[in-house]
């Protein structure tokens, strides 16, 4: 590995700090940009079964060319969130795997892109794909794109790791307001009032969380109520 290669890593390392989901897309493309050479424009696809979407970028630019290969179901980007790990293509416009796509990139300025997946979960994929306006770019990205993938994954997994403990700490925070609603209402212990929850869960097979959801939007939604009734006796 030469010096600039641990140097990018280094800096790599240092940019992916831990954060949210978007957050931390939102770093990788950026970072993408400013250590990989040659990347004029970055962004990531996100495929999950049948519906493929950009969910960061760092142009308005990519966005719109990812949109093009989504409906072209050609291109780097859409090939590697749908199909192959690596795709790397120096010379869009004419790159004989993509003869419809290439001639329309290389006509907005993009006449070189590569694409990374990200990582592949189940029905769930996520590629990196990055834009240059010099023909001839990323003949030689292959080796930072594997260490940048590497870096990019990590991040990626701690941070659905997060979301995920943001999820189940929302979760428990409605589902405990709901049994301190069924209490309430029909003066039960919280054993009773949970179990309560639970077997509505069942009879209307949805998931406890939603049954906890509509209960506390139900009750904000009479509290509202029985509000402007008393502001209206009063005035």
């Amino acid at each position: 590995m030469t010096e600039s290669l641990l140097d990018s890593a280094a800096s790599l390392a240092g940019r992916l700090a831990p954060g949210d989901l978007d957050t931390t897309l939102a770093q990788i493309t950026a970072a993408a940009v400013e250590l990989i050479p040659d990347v004029a424009y970055a962004s990531i696809s996100l495929r999950d079964d049948d519906r493929i979407q950009t969910v960061s970028a760092t142009d308005p630019l990519p966005e719109a060319l990812d949109a093009q290969q989504y409906s072209l179901q050609e291109g780097p980007c859409y090939a590697a969130a749908t199909d192959v790990a690596q795709v790397i293509a120096p010379d869009l416009a004419n790159d004989p795997r993509f003869m419809r796509y290439g001639p329309v990139a290389a006509a907005a300025g993009c006449t070189a892109q590569a694409a990374f997946r990200l990582y592949d979960r189940g029905r769930t994929q996520a590629a990196l794909n990055l834009y240059a306006t010099r023909a001839g770019a990323f003949e030689d990205v292959a080796t930072t794109a594997v260490l940048f993938r590497s870096e990019a994954a990590v991040a990626i997994a701690y941070a659905h790791e997060i979301s995920n403990l943001q999820d189940a700490l929302e979760t428990r925070t409605t589902i405990g307001k709901a049994v301190g609603l069924v209490m309430e209402r029909y003066q039960l212990k919280d054993e009773r009032a949970f179990a309560f929850l639970t077997r509505l869960s069942q009879h209307r097979n949805v998931k406890l969380r939603i049954v906890a959801e509509e209960l506390v939007a139900e009750l904000a939604e009479s509290t509202g109520r029985a509000a402007e009734r008393n502001g209206a006796s009063t005035s």
